[in-house]
This record gives structure tokens, C-alpha cells and sequence, in this order.
């Protein structure tokens, strides 16, 4: 049995705190946030508490693995099990709000579990190893301390190694809405929702639980004509503009509930464990990828329960540490190479650059290939699942340039460009909106 303190009170660390607690250990939890309140909660610091997730099927093995009736809370809750027509389960429609709220009540309620609301400041040092966390000036001791803290983890940031970092170019805005009785969802191109590249843009729609979803603009960040997207007029102009997102936002279908909210700063970042005993990263801490592709809650939760198994195997934190990094390497790292390369190319194919046939193809442009490749779509359809990796996925490369070669595009969705969509925004009023 360990004193453990787990630092961040997202999926990530609500999941081990509790399993962790179950295994017999003692956990501490802490976070600066207070936890669920109203249904207005916010997540201080959080920027994407509230934007849309995919949470794949991925997490709901995580789930069913370790915490079960977490997962059949969530069915209680509201959120739905998705599968393809062919039966393959590929995710759960849900809010991370709500999936927050299932994990954090679970939490407070485990034995064995302590949350503490706080600050964590920096791990603290004795010799040569890690022996506690500093919350809001004074120590909290403990045998391991496990860094859940997310994308912008700062602790014990000088005893590991530089991250690999990008920008991605990336800023979006997105909006929570509500179906209207009766209604069923506008149109489909997978079973998360919408998903439609434009000249200039990019837009989607993501399927939720209890009724609702949420609809997402996203443009270059240093756009800042089509910025205004973040005011709830231009944002609605926008939508009415756009057919695929006129035909979910169209008040016989839906009604917002939420304000636009907007997000930047996006990266994709990889980082490995220190050599310091008593401390581990785990989650977004270790990677954070475009969210655009929806693998951030599923690659923390992969490692998340790894980092389980390898903490029942190794009775020595150093060798646990060590298991766990080479695992990440080994299936975590190819997804944050694979956003590395994808991302500037589906940047550059959003400004009319034409698909580079002078190299290798990269993810996005391969997997558009599935539309006239019936031969490719298993491979393309198990990548998007995660169920192959991207070396599965170019093993397909060469077949993919083929169709490119002979003079095939994916065809371009109906809508405006990205100039016509800003002179449309720049004639909507101002921002004020009632939900």
C-alpha cells in the first residue's frame, strides 16, 4: 500500500485516484477547482472543459476495465454507446462535463480517496528523489506523486526531459445546443456527427448525450477577421450560412444553450518521464495532440491504464517509471508523430494547396481515399478508430497516390469560401444572445 497524490482533477486523474483506491492505496486527490457545482460549472484553467469531446471506444474499455459503474452512470446520465451499422463500437456520445461529474462524484465518494482543493505549486525533493507536492505552501507527503495536470502541466517541469512541441495553427469556436422534441440529427459522415473540410475553414458537429450536441467552427488563429465567430451573431450568421450546419442549427431542429466559446493556443506536444524516483506524468501531461481528431481523452486514458498494470508489476517506482515511458514511446508517440506531419498538410490543403504528390501522403489526405476505395476503407475506418496505427496506415500509402495520380480530389462541400464566409459575419450585429 502507497500514499499517492495524484495532481489534476480531470479524467485522467479522477480515473487513477480511484482505481488506485480500490487496489488499496491511499490516494490524495488535488485540484484548485472545487469540483462540480450548478450546472453552470466551470473548470478554471480548463479552456476546453466545455468545447466538443469524442470520446472514443477506447475510453469506455479504460472505463469498463477499472471502473465500470462509472460507465453505466454515464447510460444513467444520459450519454449513449455508439457502434458503426457493421457493429463495430467506436465510442460513447457525452459531454465531458458530464463525464467529469460521474468521475468526480465517484471520487468523493471512493474510500480511500482524499480531495483537496488546492494549488500544486511543485514537487518536492529530497536527495534524489520525489517524496511529496507543495499545495498552496505547505507539503503534502507522499511515496508517489502522479502529474495529471494536463496540457499545461508545469510540475517538475526542470527534471524532465525539453518536450517536442508545435503550433498547430489552430483556433475554433464551438456551441452547445439543444434537439428540439422529436428531432433527429442534421447530416452524417461518420457516427460522431459532422465532419466537412471548406476553403479556409474547417466545421463539425459532435453528437452528445441527453438530447444535445455541440457544432464547431475552426479556422487558422492567426485569422482574426473570422475571430469574430466567438460573437454569438456572427456565429449564428455563420451557421445559417453554412448548409451542413444550417441543417442542424435550424431552429425546427435546435435551439443553443450555451454562448459560443472560443479556443486557441492549440499544439500538439510530447514529453518523457524524468529519472527521479516518486514522480510520473501521465496524460495530457505526457501528450496533447489537435484536438480536431478527437484522441485526447482516449490516449490519456490508454495510459492511464497502463500505468495501472505497470504499478502491479513493479514493486520499484524507478522500474514502473521506466515500463510506462517505453510503453508511451512505443504506443502513444505515433499519434503525436502523425498530427506532427498531418497538420501543416491539412493546413495547407484549407488555403487551395493542391494534394503534394511529390512525397510521401499524410494521414488526412490518405483517409479522404475511402470515399472511391472500397478496397482501402477497412484499413481507414480501423485508423480512425485507433485500431490500426499510422504504420498500418501507410502501408496503404502507395494505393492511396494512385487515385491522387490519376486525377482524383475529394469533393468540395457546399458552402461558402472563407472570404465570402467573412463579409457575411461582418454585416451580423453584435454579440448579445439569449439561452
Amino acid at each position: 500500500m502507497r500514499d499517492i497524490a495524484v495532481v489534476g482533477a480531470g479524467p485522467t486523474g479522477l480515473y487513477l485516484s480511484v482505481a488506485l483506491a480500490r487496489r488499496g492505496h491511499r490516494v490524495t486527490l488535488v485540484d484548485r477547482d472545487p469540483g462540480p457545482g450548478p450546472d453552470g460549472w466551470e473548470r478554471r484553467g480548463v479552456m476546453q472543459f466545455h468545447h466538443p469531446h469524442g470520446l472514443r471506444q477506447q475510453v469506455v474499455e479504460a472505463l469498463d476495465a477499472e471502473l465500470p459503474d462509472a460507465h453505466q452512470a454515464l447510460l444513467a446520465a444520459g450519454a449513449k454507446d455508439v457502434r458503426l451499422r457493421n457493429g463495430l463500437a467506436v465510442g460513447l456520445h457525452c459531454r465531458r462535463a458530464v463525464l467529469e461529474r460521474v468521475l468526480h462524484r465517484m471520487a468523493e465518494e471512493q474510500e480511500g480517496v482524499t480531495v483537496v482543493e488546492g494549488h500544486a505549486e511543485d514537487v518536492v525533493r529530497e536527495h534524489d528523489r520525489v517524496t511529496g507536492v507543495r499545495v498552496d505552501g505547505r507539503t503534502l507527503d507522499a511515496g508517489l506523486v502522479l502529474d495529471a495536470g494536463g496540457r499545461g502541466s508545469r510540475l517538475g517541469q526542470d527534471l524532465r526531459p525539453a518536450a517536442d512541441d508545435q503550433d498547430c495553427g489552430l483556433a475554433y469556436v464551438s456551441r452547445h445546443h439543444a434537439f428540439q422534441p422529436g428531432a433527429t440529427p442534421g447530416p452524417l459522415t461518420d457516427a460522431a456527427g459532422l465532419l466537412e473540410q471548406h476553403r479556409g475553414y474547417l466545421v463539425a458537429t459532435f453528437l452528445q448525450d441527453s438530447g444535445t450536441f455541440a457544432t464547431l467552427i475552426l479556422r487558422e488563429s492567426g485569422d482574426h477577421e473570422l475571430g469574430r465567430l466567438r460573437e454569438a451573431e456572427a456565429y449564428a450568421t455563420a451557421c445559417a450560412a453554412i448548409p451542413g450546419l444550417a441543417a442542424w442549427t435550424d431552429p425546427a431542429r435546435s435551439r443553443p444553450i450555451t454562448a459560443p466559446r472560443a479556443g486557441a493556443n492549440v499544439r500538439n506536444t510530447y514529453r518523457g518521464q524524468g529519472a527521479r524516483p516518486g514522480l510520473i506524468h501521465v496524460g495530457d501531461a505526457v501528450c496533447a495532440t489537435n484536438p480536431v481528431a478527437g484522441r485526447g481523452i482516449a490516449t490519456s486514458l490508454m495510459q492511464a491504464q497502463r500505468l495501472l498494470a505497470d504499478l502491479d508489476e513493479h514493486e520499484d517506482l524507478a522500474d514502473a517509471r521506466d515500463a510506462f515511458d517505453a510503453w508511451c514511446t512505443r504506443e502513444i508517440r505515433p499519434w503525436f508523430d502523425d498530427h506532427v506531419r498531418s497538420d501543416p498538410d491539412q493546413l495547407a490543403r484549407r488555403r487551395g494547396v493542391d494534394v503534394p504528390l511529390d512525397r510521401p501522403l499524410t494521414s488526412g489526405w490518405i483517409t479522404e481515399t475511402m470515399a472511391v476505395a472500397p478496397e482501402l476503407r477497412r484499413t481507414i475506418v480501423l485508423f480512425l478508430a485507433m485500431r490500426k496505427s499510422p504504420a498500418d496506415l501507410m502501408a496503404i500509402e502507395p494505393a492511396a497516390r494512385e487515385i491522387y495520380a490519376g486525377g482524383w480530389r475529394p469533393a468540395a462541400p457546399a458552402g461558402p469560401g472563407r472570404d465570402e464566409l467573412v463579409q457575411l459575419i461582418k454585416g451580423s450585429r453584435g454579440s448579445s444572445v439569449t439561452v
